[in-house]
């Protein structure tokens, strides 16, 4: 029996090929119920092996504390390693040999199983609520209850403290937010950027419980008000108290953390305890909370000396327990924030002053070069024990002098717009953990929305397109920009001409920083109003950016999920921009193509666009009823259950409306919109588009990322070109752009 063996799954799907076809690689006797599969299927490979197809319904599905089933039970323990760590970027496939059953294990996808050793924890590095998730909070319960206990069944409120401790609580998770909400607005940020990288999805997942800190501290302040009763009533103000603070500040918190945190970076600690802090590559407000307990529980230490001290002198406030611990959360995420927001002014004016207050730069520099600069907030101490980096003063001054210097032009754009009020909140400045993941509406967005809705307005009358997010693919900066124009604006006719020159300011604003591509993203490019980017172009024929609506790699996707051996399909929205490329594709493949148009005269001009030997393949049908027959439907407009009820049993639902239909039937299957996954190699990317898996961008997002790495320099506007969608699709798989759905990966993989 093999112990200690931890199993970690994605929501993506696994890809698993073993040369053993009795021997499945991973029992489902280990699996608990709730890691039950949503689908499993295996199919034969070219070379004759089996490949286990497993679709897992959770993003991290626990761990499992024993392996079974190992075979050569009588092998010595250290040769039934069966499991290595597999590195979240391959660039290609890997083989890992192993001993007993299991042998030449490939990983298509990425990370998708990591099934590793766990090493034994050192001491006090892990949280003792790690396991609960969020039901960590509830640690707090206890302070609420008594609170609302003293409220309502006693004379006196003798608990006020309770409330006083969940209140600082809230208010230190807001400075958090507050400070990850500003170095996330890229449109305030990225010229004072100290790092240029951007966050990704492996250092937020790291990063997710950075208030563990805060649950710590709250409780160690319980056990005190409650050992020492006196402590629950301070006066509210005392002026003598923050003298008293800052005096003990200085000469004890300060170069006691001085010298713990250059103990910290020893060997054995640094190894076990302190990288953990620095695992994280660009810094973030969250980075501040991101360490182990035992370097919490030392921090404890340094805030709790001045205050106990003060109350201890008899000086203490109310005021000044809040004061201290606010302006301490808020120092903490000013070092960690990766934005200079500390002009060089003031340090020419008043030079001492550089010695008493770091900077975000100054901070930078102990990450990026963790031998020097280790004080808490005050440099001082640094300069004493001969740390101070040398450059900290120079790269400060340079940042924020020739802040305008900082920027990048980006090689590509992709120009989006705000799909609705919700959704609107789905942004790293808003809520970074929530803006990770796939967009689906939450209960807690409720009390967003009046603000948000506000925001709407305000942008509505003032506002111009502005930088969201961005990543780099290959050396290459890639931004997402945008209009700051909601999706029902786009259907009101007052609004369409002011909707085209916020467009056309982000493209001529493209052309003018030197932008290579920029990609028209969903309603930008409707053809009702601007026929498909066509007006831009035409108005400004010098245009050196090349303008892409992407829908040629849309149409691709679509396409390459149907299956070779269809015949006939049935095509709703079928003389729109994709329909006509579609229904012209399918033609010439000789497949029967029903498409659901009440205009005879659209329906004959995009038939005499079809070869004359192919046009008999192109059918107007003008109810739902022609395709009661028909199990491959094509959905471009939205259809309601109703409609949806004429497919026959068995249909599958394709589709490229948006939004995506109900799924409504469940004797049929519906496919995803079109979209496509990130290369491997895709770095700094840590938001999710719309809805999304990690990774993926919608398809004419990625038709754009294809324009600008193939270097071609047409524009990419109006009717989709039939004859390159195959091409588009063949440059796409060449770098490494991966289909979504599991049809496109079969198709994909010949």
């Amino acid at each position: 029996m093999v112990d200690n063996y931890q199993l970690v799954f994605t929501m993506d799907p696994i890809y698993i090929e073993y040369s053993q076809p009795d021997k499945p690689l991973i029992p489902q006797k280990l699996l608990r119920p709730s890691q039950q599969l949503c689908a499993v299927r295996t199919r034969e490979m070219a070379n004759g092996k089996r490949v286990e197809i497993l679709r897992l319904c959770g993003f991290l599905l626990g761990a499992i504390s024993r392996l079974s089933a190992i075979p050569e039970k009588r092998e010595k323990r250290e040769k039934r390693e069966l499991f290595s760590i597999l590195k979240p970027s391959l660039k290609e496939k890997r083989e890992l040999s192993f001993t007993g059953s299991w042998k030449n294990i490939f990983v298509y996808r990425g990370k998708l199983v990591s099934c590793v050793r766990k090493k034994m924890a050192s001491p006090l590095s892990a949280w003792p609520w790690e396991n609960l998730g969020i039901f960590k909070y509830v640690l707090c319960g206890p302070l609420a209850a008594k609170f609302v206990y003293s409220w309502m069944y006693e004379d006196s409120l003798k608990d006020l403290w309770c409330l006083h401790i969940l209140l600082i609580c809230g208010l230190r998770g807001l400075i958090h937010q507050l400070w990850s909400t500003y170095s996330n607005m890229l449109f305030l940020t990225r010229n004072r950027r100290i790092m240029q990288q951007g966050v990704d999805f492996k250092q937020i997942d790291r990063e997710w419980d950075w208030d563990n800190f805060i649950i710590l501290q709250a409780l160690s302040a319980s056990m005190g008000c409650l050992i020492f009763p006196s402590l629950a009533n301070l006066p509210l103000w005392n002026p003598k108290g923050f003298i008293a603070l800052q005096l003990l500040h200085m000469t004890i918190s300060e170069p006691l953390y001085y010298w713990a945190h250059r103990l910290f970076h020893e060997s054995y600690l640094f190894t076990h305890y302190h990288s953990l802090h620095h695992s994280s590559p660009v810094l973030h407000p969250f980075t501040a909370g991101h360490a182990t307990f035992l370097e919490h529980l030392i921090l404890s230490i340094v805030i709790g000396i001045p205050i106990i001290g003060s109350i201890l002198m008899g000086y203490g406030s109310t005021s000044m327990v809040y004061g201290y611990v606010l302006a301490f959360d808020f120092l903490r995420c000013l070092g960690h924030c990766n934005v200079e927001v500390v002009p060089h002014e003031i340090f020419n004016k008043l030079p001492f002053l550089r010695y008493f207050l770091y900077t975000p730069t100054y901070h930078s520099l102990h990450h990026s070069e963790q031998g020097t600069n280790f004080c808490l907030f005050m440099p001082l101490f640094d300069a004493i024990g001969k740390t101070l980096n040398s450059n900290s003063w120079q790269l400060h001054k340079k940042i924020t002098s020739d802040s305008w210097k900082n920027s990048k032009v980006p090689d590509f754009v992709f120009l989006a717009h705000v799909v609705d009020v919700t959704s609107a909140m789905h942004q790293p400045f808003v809520w970074r953990s929530f803006a990770s993941m796939p967009f689906s509406t939450r209960i807690f967005l409720v009390p967003g929305w009046p603000v948000t809705f506000i925001i709407m307005l305000i942008m509505w009358a003032r506002s111009k397109t502005f930088l969201v997010t961005f990543y780099n693919l290959r050396g290459r900066l890639h931004q997402t920009w945008a209009v700051p124009r909601f999706g029902f604006q786009y259907f009101l006719p007052f609004a369409t001409e002011g909707i085209n020159n916020h467009i056309e300011e982000g493209i001529l604003r493209a052309d003018r920083i030197g932008v290579k591509v920029i990609s028209l993203a969903a309603l930008n490019k409707n053809e009702a109003l601007n026929g498909g980017g066509t007006l831009f172009v035409n108005k400004h024929p010098d245009l050196k950016v090349r303008v892409v609506h992407g829908n040629t790699l849309t149409a691709a996707v679509i396409l390459n999920e149907i299956p070779e051996d269809v015949k006939e399909v049935f095509l709703t929205g079928a003389t729109s921009k994709l329909g006509r490329a579609i229904a012209l594709y399918l033609c010439r493949r000789r497949v029967y193509v029903l498409m659901l148009t009440s205009s005879t005269e659209r329906f004959q001009n995009i038939q005499k666009e079809a070869p004359l030997d192919c046009q008999n393949y192109l059918v107007q049908v003008t109810k739902y009823q022609a395709a009661q027959n028909c199990k491959t439907w094509i959905v471009g407009k939205w259809i309601t259950p109703r409609q949806q009820s004429w497919a026959p049993s068995g249909t599958h639902f394709h589709q490229f409306v948006v939004p995506p239909i109900l799924a409504f039937r469940r004797d049929c299957t519906y496919g995803d919109l079109a979209a496509m996954r990130l290369p491997d190699d895709v770095e700094g990317l840590g938001c999710c588009e719309y809805t999304m898996e990690r990774g993926v961008v919608h398809a004419c997002h990625a038709g754009g990322i294809v324009h600008s790495l193939e270097g071609w320099t047409h524009h990419e506007v109006g009717a989709i070109d039939v004859d390159k969608i195959d091409v588009v699709w063949e440059a796409a798989l060449k770098h490494g752009l991966r289909p979504v759905s599991t049809m496109n990966n079969r198709h994909s993989s010949r």
